[in-house]
Formats: structure tokens, sequence, C-alpha cells
């Protein structure tokens, strides 16, 4: 590189670099595995900006790297080094243990937009290697640039990231009057995110869409949701919303009870405060894995997910057609990423994920369901099981003589119109069995 640099003034060097650059004051490195001699993968994060963004220390890593990886846009961001570049295959993610094992002990220094760490290649390469074979200096992330040239409070700013994920994942942050910042896959999601704006009701939704920050070209475009007109910006884009709800645009909060009217179905659905009471008895917990046996409409599986974006849940369902409205739910509502199985328990639930917690919606009466959901919970998942039939009942009564937990009856009724007056109309009555696994076995 034509770029010399000198490691950070912090005491002396572990290494000469090329040239007459000196290297940062860094300690022996072992790995995870206890290899005192293992490299680690340094991760270097950079901006539009390319070289000349970059920290003192950043350079130096560029320049004392022997294998320098990255796309190619990042790779074009910097000088030609001596080091051997290695460009990123699509897809990536399966080849890229093979790419790091090919370079072990070899000086390797990843090239990443921003900051690395946040939805980056530095958090999948933790993943991979563990924190103590990663090195990570970061550089502002386009979430950063984005709330100082807006004069955005960062931590009041909901941030959904679209690269490599559909659209409907920004369903769950829509709210009227608060603002969210979409990471941008391509040059479309600017009119992909104005369209879903305007079919959810938010048409009057501010939009500003960020190009290239912090580079020379750096580009704003402002509009809103339903007068959107730029149909492809550039690839390097944010997109800022200040959501803004037209009249009569349907709240779809996040916790569990949503309108029954927000699902398709055929009749077959937990109804909405039968929904929240089950879900408070489910018990959602980030990151847990919920099963949906018998789901219908999908409804406990889909307000599983909403709960919180590391939530995931399989939904169980022997229907096809049943089955496929699921799918169409969990999109339309923002989590797409519910898997669907199309199946009848017990013999569906064969070699599923073990799971947090078991909703048994439909199917109680069928032999071997309850049983193979309680044996594949794990220690501390809960099961909840309902039923609306003498007989469904009677096979909770008799779980509930055997495993113990709690049985709870729910009847609710709902103001309907009597002739020129208004009366009760009562739902059919529900039991809800709850049982924690580990507790009150017998």
């Amino acid at each position: 590189m034509s770029d010399p640099v000198t490691g950070p003034a912090t005491g002396p060097a572990t290494s000469p670099g090329p040239g007459s650059v000196a290297g940062p004051a860094t300690g022996p490195f072992v790995d995870s595995a206890g290899d005192p001699g293992a490299e680690p993968v340094t991760v270097v994060g950079i901006g539009a900006d390319g070289w000349a963004g970059l920290s003192r220390a950043a350079r130096w890593e560029l320049h004392a790297a022997e294998v320098l990886m990255g796309g190619a846009r990042q790779l074009a961001l910097v000088p030609e080094p001596s080091a051997e570049r290695v460009t990123w295959p699509s897809p990536l993610l399966p080849a890229l243990p093979g790419l790091i094992d090919a370079h072990r002990g070899r000086r390797v220094c990843v090239l990443a937009s921003g900051d690395p760490m946040f939805h980056g290649i530095g958090a999948t390469l933790v993943r991979l290697l563990g924190a103590g074979r990663v090195r990570v200096l970061p550089h502002p992330s386009s979430v950063s640039l984005a709330c100082a040239r807006l004069g955005w409070a960062a931590d009041r700013v909901e941030v959904v990231s679209l690269v490599a994920r559909p659209p409907e994942v920004l369903h769950p942050a829509v709210h009227d009057r608060r603002r969210v910042l979409v990471l941008g896959a391509d040059g479309r999601t600017p009119a992909v995110v104005a369209a879903l704006l305007v079919a959810r009701g938010y048409g009057a939704s501010a939009m500003t869409v960020l190009e290239r920050l912090g580079a020379a070209e750096e580009r704003v475009v402002t509009g809103t949701a339903a007068g959107w007109s730029l149909p492809v910006a550039h690839d390097l884009n944010v997109v800022a919303v200040e959501c803004r709800a037209d009249a009569g645009a349907v709240a779809l909060p996040r916790l569990p009870g949503l309108p029954d009217g927000a699902f398709e179905h055929d009749g077959q659905l937990t109804k909405r405060e039968v929904r929240a009471v089950t879900l408070s008895r489910l018990a959602p917990v980030p990151g847990e894995l919920l099963w949906d046996v018998g789901a219908g409409a999908g409804s406990v599986a889909v307000e599983w997910m909403r709960a919180h974006p590391d939530n995931r849940a399989v939904a169980v369902e022997a229907r096809p057609d049943r089955a496929a409205a699921v799918a169409r739910n969990a999109a339309a509502l923002g989590v797409p990423g519910l898997r669907v199985v199309t199946g009848a328990a017990p013999g569906a639930l064969a070699g599923l994920e073990r799971p947090d917690a078991v909703f048994v919606g439909g199917g109680v009466t069928v032999p071997g369901t309850v049983e193979a959901s309680w044996e594949a919970l794990r220690p501390r998942g809960r099961l909840v099981a309902n039923a609306v039939t003498v007989e469904s009942e009677a096979v909770l009564a008799s779980w509930h003589g055997e495993l113990g937990g709690e049985l709870v009856r729910l009847a609710v009724s709902r103001a309907a119109p009597v002739g020129g007056f208004t009366g009760w109309r009562p739902m059919m009555p529900v039991t809800i069995w709850v049982a924690v696994k580990g507790e009150g076995e017998r």
C-alpha cells in the first residue's frame, strides 16, 4: 500500500509490519482451542469513504495482513496490498468455515461494512470461531451515521434489516408516531418499504432515504410512502421512516391478543381473549422455541414470535389449506420465519427440534399427541393445552391428575345486539391445562 501508518502509541509493537509500518501493542494470542500459535482473524469495519475514513490501527491491520477477505465492493475501497485477496463467494455462509480453515496460520484480515458486529460478518465469525479468535475494529455503523444526519436519538429508534430477509419483517415495527431505520438490501428497498407502508394503512409516513452514507457522493431523498416515486435508489441505502397511521389503520400491538380479524381463518382460531390468556401461560421468553400443535390459523405461533424478534415457532397443522393460511398469516403479521409443518400429530412431531413450550390447540384427544409433546419438552418447559368439548376436557383432567399443573376454565361473553337492545352472547367455555416439566410430576 502507498499510505504507511504507525501503530497506536500504547507501547512497543509486537511485530514489524511491511516497510516502516509498526504494529499495535498486542499480547500473544491464544485461541479457544488452546493453540498459542494461531493467529486471530481481524475484522476491519470500513465505510463508504473507504481508506480515508479508516483509523490508524485499522490501516495497520490491512498493511500487515497476509490474506485480505471481503466482498468485491469492500475490497475495491482499499489500495492494492501485498496480501492475497479473497473475494467472498455466493452463498457465503456454507463456504466460510472452509475459507477460514484453508488460511489457518496466516494473518487473515476481513473487511466488513461499518460496524462488523451489527448485522455483520463479525458476529458470524464469532459464532463460528469463538470470541477468542476474532478481533474487531469497528467503523461507525450506517445506523449511527443516519441518526447523526437526521438528529435522531439512536436509542429511541427501532432498526430493521432487510438484508437477506423478507420485507414482511418490518410489520411489527410499524406503529403510529414511531421512528424506524430500515437497512436496505438493494436499490429497490425504498420502493418496497413504501409499498408495504401503504398496504398497512401508513401511506402518510415520511420517508428519508440516505444513500452512500459517509461518501463524497452521499445523497438524501425525501418523500412520503404514498407519494414515493423513486423506483430504484443506490444499493447502499438506509430508509428512515417516521410512521404516521392513516385514518382507519388497524393497530397491531406486540402484546398478545390481536383482533381475530387480523388473521385469515375458517373459524378454526383461538379467539382473542383466550389467546391472550393462553400466551400468558406459555410465557414467551426471548430466543425460545414453541410448538403450536394443531395450529389452525397459527394465531398462537404468530403472536409468540411477535413477542420478540428472537422467538421461534413451529406450527404443525394436518390440513394443507389451513397450513397454507398459517404461512400467509405469518407473513402478513411480520413473522415470515415461522416454520409450518403440514402433517398430523403425533407423527409430524418426530425429528423436530426440542421446544421450550408447546401449545396443543387441536388434537388433544388424538392418542400420543400430549405424550409426545410432553416428552419432547426441555426441562422447565411449559405445556399448555386447550379443550372445548367434554371429551377433550376429560383428557386434560386425566393428564392433570397424572402430571399436576393447573386447570383453568375461561368463559367469555361479548356484547351483541338483541333486537333494539344489547345483550351478552357467551362463547364456548375453554378449559386450559398448564404444566411445567419438572414441577408437580407424580
